[in-house]
């Protein structure tokens, strides 16, 4: 009886997991470029009392067996990479991923991070920034310009003085892809950070090698679906119910027992 209490234990922390996922997804749903979890659930190691195809007699062996799971968790949530819709914002530093890959931007320890929020503003200094103020790498800087534009592969353009005759050439924005982007460790504020299971980062110019194109005057927005989730919300919120339920019915039957002894 105490293992059906445990069972029924897991199944609501496996419960609170989910339902915390779909919360920090609904809360994000105006997130720029936010790429939505998926919690995936497995059961956990059973308790073999009779082995599967264990012998019965000298010539007979058992069929199936008895095995009783003692419960399940949440062995990850997954990371769904995919495309946002495309929202026009006319700003000209906007840029929004269409396609495969990540913007890559210089952090405050060295390291470089990769997103898909294309909101990007000046610093003092008239670098080109993300939101936080982390510069891109390589570092673009469009001190003095009166126009910018930034093609679909990368290239940033600017007239200085208001000499549209002769555009400049600031810099080059790359986008890097991985083998594996559901392996990115999320840092928050929209940063993503290579790890051993995202595989080794492959930068290059935007639509070459499977990467995506940048467009101008446009943002990603998040991929989270809001009906999608409710749907997903209702669910859990009936699996935690049952799985109280099952656990206050294994506690009327263990009281029913103590109250015979």
């Amino acid at each position: 009886m105490l293992a059906s209490l445990w069972i029924g234990k897991t199944g609501l922390s496996a419960q609170e997991t989910a339902l915390s996922t779909i919360s920090n997804n609904l809360a994000n749903i105006s997130t720029t470029g936010f790429k939505k979890d998926r919690p995936n659930f497995e059961d956990l190691l059973y308790q073999i009392k009779r082995q599967p195809g264990g012998l019965t007699s000298e010539n007979t062996r058992l069929p199936s067996g008895l095995q009783i799971g003692s419960g399940v968790r949440v062995g990850i949530n997954e990371k769904i990479f995919t495309q946002g819709d495309l929202e026009t914002t006319d700003n000209s530093l906007d840029v929004a991923i269409n396609g495969d890959g990540f913007l890559r931007v210089l952090l405050p320890d060295g390291t470089i991070g990769y997103t898909r929020d294309g909101n990007l503003s000046l610093d003092a200094d008239g670098n080109i920034v993300n939101q936080s103020g982390y510069p891109m790498d390589p570092q673009i800087n469009v001190a003095d310009a009166t126009q910018i534009t930034i093609s679909g592969d990368g290239q940033v353009e600017v007239v200085i003085n208001g000499d549209t005759a002769n555009p400049q050439v600031a810099g080059q924005l790359q986008l890097t892809t991985f083998v594996n982007p559901a392996g990115l460790q999320d840092m928050g504020g929209d940063i993503y950070k290579e790890t051993v299971a995202s595989g080794a980062p492959n930068d290059g110019v935007p639509g070459e090698d499977g990467r995506g194109t940048l467009i101008q005057g446009m943002l990603e927005s998040s991929n989270v679906n809001a009906a999608e989730e409710l749907v997903n919300l209702i669910t859990t919120q009936r699996a935690y119910e049952m799985n109280s339920k099952a656990i206050s019915t294994a506690d009327q039957m263990l009281s029913f027992v103590t109250q015979q002894l």
